[in-house]
Formats: C-alpha cells, structure tokens, sequence
C-alpha cells in the first residue's frame, strides 16, 4: 500500500489502549502525527517515531494521524496502526 484511500480507526479510548485515526493526505506533505497522551514527557517522542516508522515500513509517505493514548504498550500501538491500514486501504 503506498497510498491511503480514505479515513479509518481502530482501538478505543479504554485503560491501556490507543485510538489511532488515519486520514490520506495531500501529496508531499509527509506524516503528521498528533499525539494525546498522560505520558507525553516520558514517552511521547517514541510513541510518535513508532507510529511514523510503521506507516513508512508499509509504504505511507504522507497521512494525518491522529492518536489518542491510554497507556498502550507498543505491541498494541502496532496493531491498531497497522489495522487502521487496512481499513483505510479496502
């Protein structure tokens, strides 16, 4: 996949989950990645190279992202991007 089709969500805003919402951007505009989250200080930075770095791992050079964190763990960070992927794809 190289290109989003339209906007799609996966996760929730419960305890130790992560709502990501993807939605396609203009062309050469990059990835933008706004991040709500308790943990901004601590972990914020890495919570946002970790959702870019799995959008340009599947080919995504320019999307709006937004993310509104819980607690998650990276392992379900991963899952809810790349099923937001797969929805904004079909």
């Amino acid at each position: 996949m190289s290109k989003l089709l339209k906007s799609a969500q996966a996760g929730t805003v419960e305890s130790s989950d992560i709502l990501i919402i993807l939605a396609p951007a203009e062309a050469g505009t990059g990835i933008k990645v706004e991040l709500v989250t308790p943990t901004m200080q601590q972990y914020g930075k890495q919570m946002k190279n970790l959702i870019t770095k799995i959008l340009v791992d599947h080919g995504i050079s320019d999307a709006q992202v937004n993310a509104n964190d819980r607690g998650a763990l990276d392992c379900t960070i991963t899952a809810r991007v790349i099923t937001a992927l797969e929805r904004a794809g079909e």
